[in-house]
């Protein structure tokens, strides 16, 4: 019997079209190392952003001290704090200098749960109907794993942080629809999702 062992993404996968890293990024599994514990989480619902001619892009006006990590090539993570309340984690892809990212907006939690529960809410135990709330979320996921401000900028083709590849989704498996929560370049369809998964922050 043959054994599938994941292999973590490579910087080519991340350096290619954005809505093709966007919709193949689902079904991923990101990975974060925390002490001893290792967190993960399968990648169900993510938004593609582009600084060229997308106006809710971060970068459409250009590189700032705040967003000049999407103007690195692909594969740094891009950590925002937004509303004065949560933070917000982006996979940067294609070439240098562009400003393109990837918002990883739901998890579907894998293990450490019960850490992920601690960072959350606080506690050791949570209610059936709590555990579809833990990381349906871009706040929720990053606050579950542990993700702040001191991650903007990290490799995710090193250690601390990163993604490990999975077969690619099938076409019929993936959602499409407009982005969420914004006000300026509505109607862009580029948000994906795996379609039925109770982790997915909207239906």
């Amino acid at each position: 019997m043959i054994f599938y062992k994941p292999k973590k993404l490579s910087r080519q996968f991340y350096t290619r079209n954005l809505l093709f890293v966007a919709r193949d990024l689902l079904g991923k599994v990101l990975v974060k190392k925390s002490g001893s514990k290792i967190l993960s989480g399968k990648i169900v619902e993510v938004e593609a952003y582009h600084g060229d001619y997308d106006q809710a892009s971060h970068a459409f006006k250009g590189k700032t001290n705040r967003n000049e990590v999407m103007f690195n090539e692909g594969g740094y993570l891009y950590v925002y704090f937004t509303y004065g309340a949560h933070f917000c984690a982006n996979i940067v892809v294609g070439k240098k200098d562009k400003g393109i990212a990837v918002l990883i907006r739901a998890l579907e939690p894998m293990k450490s749960i019960d850490v992920m529960i601690k960072n959350r809410f606080g506690r050791k135990l949570i209610h059936d109907k709590e555990k579809y709330n833990l990381t349906n979320g871009p706040g929720k996921l990053c606050q579950a794993c542990g993700i702040n401000r001191k991650h903007n900028g990290v490799d995710l083709t090193g250690n601390e942080i990163f993604i490990l590849n999975q077969p690619k989704l099938r076409s019929k498996e993936i959602g499409v629809s407009k982005r969420i929560g914004i006000t300026r370049s509505v109607n862009l369809q580029w948000r994906f999702f795996i379609k039925g998964n109770p982790f997915v922050s909207r239906r």
